[in-house]
């Protein structure tokens, strides 16, 4: 379209111009009116600030200006935001300001409405701290007891996006954009490709169904590959993915004529052949065959740390895994807990819908389970399920998380203006697409920056937040620091809605909480599949 546009404007410039020598000079007028067109357009697309217009010079404006018309009681009054809609308006706005560095104070107070169904809000106390006091940067060392290379991890990171997914610039700007702030980025199941190394921004590699990078011919995990990839000092940490929350339970397939060579390469898969990711690893079928993977693929990356990521379906399931834990001492490093509202460029309606255990209940669930077994000081939690804003990361800390993942809001830092093109490789600001002509106009040296921008003021938004309810330190948060209006008259905070139970409670067949043992004596160590008899011994 640039090019479309660009030449048509020269075109008219060429042919006004012969009209005004050869045939009348009238058209001296025409082509005046031309002329700021023409340099409009051929600014639009030099310009790096706005993938949007440099890709669609001058015509790509009109978002602005849709924008700039729409009615302001239309947007606050008749389409009120509220926590059920995290990507509206003012979560957009607040994700843009940031990036651009722009001051996202707001006028006239809240703009959500405090007595809908749904409302949080964190308690403040009276004792509040200068945030100056805090810790700038609160991190998180990420590492068991069987971890070599321990790694300190930012409270907020980019969640998995593959190469593929999103366009090469992207995720450059996304790599660059960790670099420059001292967090990380993961690769998502696609593979570590040469943009994910462009800046040398910290890496958290992670190995689908498909074990992409690390594939043998078969479809396999193969060992050797995996070393070899892992050996690099930008790889920090290796997550397996079971299941992501998009679409849990459903597996995916990259058809051959999207297989180019440098896909392949990266892949570690062969051209002209479609591509399988299955619903399920071929590398293990139990719980203990699971942990058996993560000792061997910690082994082989040298002692890095090693965790595996799910969305929570049958509960049964990850208690299962917990006793495998108690019963082999095999411990991951960390777990990664996404939501069954999390997104994807493309995904069959149901499962984005009506599948997998939404946000908020699988990071409490997992949490208490992992207390529960008394295995949480030994594994970190990270938390993926839209989380935009200060307040996000808090509320996800209450309810067990140590550190935080966002995909989309990172996406909107690069420039995403939720077209909602990513399954049609027609992204129009070049982040979700291959189409050269229009990943062209996504400048990574100016959104890598955004990036950045967007991660440090988060972070203070999470650093003042911290002051203001009293505390020093992230450790300190805790569920009764939020609170959610159930109906309009009726609130609860986080501890009475999502329970905690009491330390090594699992443990103990006598202790075990009424409201657990159902899942309980349904989980068995030795198979995914749940039983209903007791397999459990200490």
């Amino acid at each position: 379209m640039r090019s479309f546009v660009l030449l048509l404007l020269v075109g008219l410039l060429l042919t006004f111009a012969a009209l005004a020598v050869f045939v009348s000079s009238g058209f001296w007028w025409a082509l005046a009116l031309v002329v700021p067109f023409a340099i409009w357009g051929f600014y639009d697309s030099l310009q790096t600030k706005h993938s949007i217009t440099r890709n669609f010079p001058i015509l790509g404006h009109g978002r602005y200006w849709a924008e700039w018309l729409r009615p302001k009681l239309y947007q606050y009054f008749i389409e009120p935001d509220t926590d059920g809609r995290p990507f509206s308006r003012i979560f957009r706005n607040i994700v843009y300001q940031r990036a651009k560095n722009v001051k996202d104070t707001t006028p006239f107070g809240t703009q959500l409405d405090v007595y809908a169904e749904g409302y949080e809000w964190m308690n403040h106390s009276i004792a509040a701290l200068d945030h100056h006091d805090i810790e700038s940067d609160p991190r998180r060392m990420i590492g068991g007891p069987d971890c070599l290379q321990p790694y300190s991890c930012s409270l907020f990171n980019v969640a998995a996006m593959s190469f593929g997914s999103l366009s090469k610039n992207a995720i450059m700007a996304l790599n660059g954009g960790a670099a420059i702030g001292g967090f990380a980025h993961n690769t998502g199941e696609g593979g570590i490709s040469p943009y994910h190394d462009k800046f040398n921004g910290d890496l958290i590699y992670q190995i689908g169904t498909g074990y992409f990078g690390c594939r043998s011919k078969d479809g396999g995990f193969d060992p050797e590959l995996y070393k070899k990839r892992t050996a690099e000092d930008n790889v920090k940490m290796i997550e397996l993915k079971l299941s992501q929350g998009a679409k849990p339970g459903h597996g995916g397939i990259l058809p051959a004529k999207k297989v180019t060579k440098e896909i392949a390469e990266i892949r570690s898969i062969e051209m002209g052949k479609d591509v399988n990711s299955p619903p399920y690893h071929k590398a293990f079928n139990d719980p203990i065959g699971l942990l058996n993977l993560l000792k061997q693929m910690r082994d082989l990356s040298g002692g890095k740390p090693i965790g595996f990521k799910l969305c929570i379906g049958h509960k049964s399931e990850f208690i299962a895994i917990c006793k495998a834990m108690i019963h082999t001492g095999i411990k991951p490093d960390f777990i990664t807990v996404d939501g069954g509202e999390g997104g994807t460029g493309a995904a069959p309606l149901e499962f984005s819908n009506s599948v997998g255990t939404p946000f908020k209940e699988g990071l409490a669930f997992v949490y208490n389970c992992l207390i529960g077994f008394d295995l949480k000081k030994d594994i970190s939690i990270i938390a993926s399920g839209k989380i935009v804003t200060g307040f996000h990361i808090l509320r996800a800390i209450a309810l067990g998380a140590d550190v935080c993942y966002s995909a989309r809001a990172m996406m909107m830092a690069l420039g995403c203006i939720q077209a909602l093109e990513c399954n049609k490789n027609t992204c129009p600001v070049g982040v979700a697409t291959q189409e050269p002509s229009l990943v062209k106009g996504l400048d990574v040296n100016d959104k890598k920056v955004r990036v950045a921008n967007y991660h440090k003021e988060t972070i203070e938004s999470f650093v003042g937040l911290l002051a203001a309810a009293g505390l020093d330190h992230p450790d300190k948060i805790n569920r009764t620091h939020v609170n959610k209006r159930i109906i309009m008259n009726t609130n609860q905070r986080y501890d009475e809605i999502f329970p905690y139970i009491p330390k090594g409670c699992l443990l103990d067949l006598d202790t075990i909480p009424e409201s657990w043992q159902g899942d309980f004596s349904q989980a068995n160590m030795n198979s995914f599949l749940p039983t209903f008899e007791q397999v459990y011994t200490e």
